[in-house]
């Protein structure tokens, strides 16, 4: 059988495995994200089987742009969905405020000072898979 006999209808509900796999996360972290944010509400059936809706599919890739590529910590994801509303995040339509004078973020493990502005969120993700290759090696040694 080919590959479109088995896909699935772009409404169809979707399996813990199926929306972790095209998320890209791991179902731990699907399950643990669903008591962190009551916005995650997929079905359950017997024996626990949990399904997701196109609608909670959306939610939870919003979460997770907001979680890894936006660099929110949980709690500051819960409060932008909480004051701008789950359609105006999974849309991206939300404006989030800021203040001018942001203080330097410094990293732990090396103590550099990034001054505001010239840290972008790759460059310190860069910096942070760096530092953690270097925390695995020391590690066993």
């Amino acid at each position: 059988m080919s590959a479109s006999k088995h896909a699935k209808s772009p409404n169809a509900f979707r399996t813990i495995s199926e929306v972790a796999d095209s998320i890209g996360i791991p179902q731990h972290v699907l399950r643990f994200w669903e008591s962190k944010f009551s916005q995650i509400k997929p079905m359950k059936r017997g024996g626990g089987r949990r399904y997701y809706r196109p609608e909670d599919v959306e939610i939870i890739d919003a979460i997770r742009r907001l979680l890894h590529d936006d660099g929110y910590t949980i709690k500051g994801a819960q409060k932008l969905l909480r004051e701008h509303g789950v359609k105006a995040v999974v849309q991206q339509t939300y404006v989030v405020q800021t203040t001018e004078e942001r203080p330097p973020v410094v990293p732990e493990a090396s103590n550099e000072v990034i001054p505001a502005g010239e840290g972008s969120l790759k460059s310190i993700r860069d910096r942070l898979a760096k530092t953690r290759k270097e925390l695995q090696i020391a590690l066993k040694e």
